[in-house]
C-alpha cells in the first residue's frame, strides 16, 4: 500500500448546514452541491468529503450499531497547519464567524508551537496550529521530514 490518504469523509447530520459552514463560512472550494448527496472539497493534497452520518454508518456495515458522535470525543482530530502565528488566530475567528465552536483558544503549546481547537457543526474537532520550524510545499502541503 502506498502511504497516502486520499479522502477524509466526515459523517454529518445536516449536509446543507455543513456545506454552508465549510464552503460559505471557511471558503473551502467545491463544485458540488448538497443535492447530490455528498460534497467533496479539494484541499491541499487530501479531499475532504461530507456525507450524511446515517448513510455513512450504513455504508460501513449493516451490523454496526453506531451513534452520532456529536458532543463526544471520537479520538480523531483533523489539523490545519498555518504559515504564521497570526493566521491561527485569523482562522479561529473565521470559524467563529462561520458558526463553529472554539473548543480551546489558541495558545503556546508544549511541543513548541501555537495552536487552538474548534469543532464544526457536527462536533468534528480540528486543530489550527503553527510552528516556526514547519516548512510547506508550494501547494500548501506540510513537509514531513
Amino acid at each position: 500500500m502506498e502511504p497516502r490518504i486520499s479522502i477524509v469523509t466526515l459523517g454529518v447530520e445536516d449536509l446543507e448546514r455543513s456545506y454552508r459552514f465549510y464552503h460559505d463560512g471557511l471558503g473551502f472550494p467545491t463544485s458540488g452541491q448538497p443535492e447530490k448527496g455528498i460534497i467533496f472539497f479539494q484541499t491541499g493534497g487530501v479531499c475532504l468529503a461530507l456525507y450524511p452520518f446515517d448513510k455513512l454508518a450504513e455504508d460501513v456495515s449493516e451490523n454496526l450499531v453506531l451513534q452520532h458522535p456529536a458532543g463526544s470525543f471520537s479520538g480523531v482530530t483533523l489539523a490545519h497547519n498555518t504559515r504564521s502565528r497570526e493566521e491561527v488566530d485569523a482562522v479561529l475567528e473565521q470559524v467563529k464567524q462561520a458558526g463553529g465552536a472554539i473548543i480551546k483558544s489558541a495558545q503556546d503549546v508544549f511541543w513548541g508551537g501555537y495552536s487552538g481547537y474548534f469543532s464544526d457543526p457536527d462536533g468534528h474537532i480540528w486543530e489550527v496550529a503553527y510552528a516556526d520550524f514547519w516548512k510547506f510545499h508550494e501547494d500548501g502541503r506540510l513537509v514531513i521530514e
